[in-house]
């Protein structure tokens, strides 16, 4: 495994520096100091004072030093660095000392592949509207025929290999087809690490985590940046070499909590342009 699949202590470490440097003195309520800084966000010393613990405490945890944290401590910790429930969730995992990744203390099974026939059948009742059911780590494992058309070329690749993910990242014309593929590609990362928090361990998320890393530039940059977001719903802006360009809402549903299944309905307001291009791809 690469570099990104660290311990714990390091992952802590990691994800305290990338969250503190993005939070503004004065947003934390700090006047303005003088001169210049040499790193963005907070300093260590700040986040321990406003949190409300030692120097050298704060200091340790960020090198992996320190075991255990209270959760008292991670509480106050993820108001200084104003956390989202996503990102304090994964601190709280960290924290825990949980393994995150594959190993002796938090190797998982594989997540399972079926899908309920009932959630199969919502998938053809959703038509025309494109429909899909992804895995936790982003395998499609059930799709309408409007969905399919919605990925151009991935009916393409072999089914076991059919990953939104990996479509996002490895797809050559990805980049083409979403005109907000940025917004895409940073859901499509924080997601995964949201993911991990769930389902810590799990094999086959790393295992997407380490090729896309391997593939993709971009991926582990992103990756290295510690976002942390479950997608529910969502916007994309389409470039769709079929139904031309089109914008698009997404609502994702939980229908197999414990394997991390969601089933993703994609949409437009009917009487528009969009609600138009996309009943195009049912045609």
């Amino acid at each position: 495994m690469g570099d990104v699949l660290t311990g714990n202590r390091t992952e802590l470490g990691e994800f305290l520096r990338s969250r503190r440097s993005r939070v503004a003195p004065h947003e934390a309520g700090l006047p303005p100091s003088a001169g210049r800084r040499r790193t963005a966000g907070l300093r260590r010393e700040e986040v321990a004072i406003l949190a409300g613990v030692s120097i050298e405490y704060y200091r340790r945890l960020e090198q992996g030093k320190q075991q255990r944290p209270s959760p008292a401590v991670l509480e106050a910790i993820a108001r200084v660095l104003k956390l989202t429930d996503d990102e304090h969730r994964y601190l709280a995992e960290l924290g825990r000392g949980r393994a995150l990744v594959p190993g002796d203390d938090g190797r998982r099974g594989r997540a399972v592949r079926t899908v309920r026939d009932e959630v199969r059948r919502m998938v053809d009742i959703a038509h025309p509207y494109p429909a899909c059911v992804l895995s936790r780590s982003s395998d499609v494992l059930a799709a309408n025929q409007a969905a399919l058309r919605l990925f151009p070329g991935i009916e393409d690749w072999p089914e076991q290999e059919r990953n939104t993910a990996r479509y996002a990242f490895v797809l050559p014309g990805a980049r083409e087809l979403y005109a907000n593929w940025d917004d895409v590609a940073h859901g499509v990362v924080a997601h995964l690490r949201a993911a991990v928090v769930v389902h810590p361990g799990a094999p086959d998320l790393w295992e997407i985590v380490d090729e896309l890393t391997e593939q993709s530039a971009e991926f582990a940059a992103l990756w290295r940046r510690y976002d942390v977001r479950a997608r529910t719903n969502g916007r994309k802006v389409y470039r769709h070499p079929t139904a031309g360009r089109m914008t698009l809402t997404y609502e994702a549903f939980d229908v197999a909590r414990s394997d991390g299944q969601r089933l993703v309905v994609y949409q437009a307001p009917p009487d528009t342009p969009d609600h138009a291009a996309l009943l195009s791809l049912s045609d």
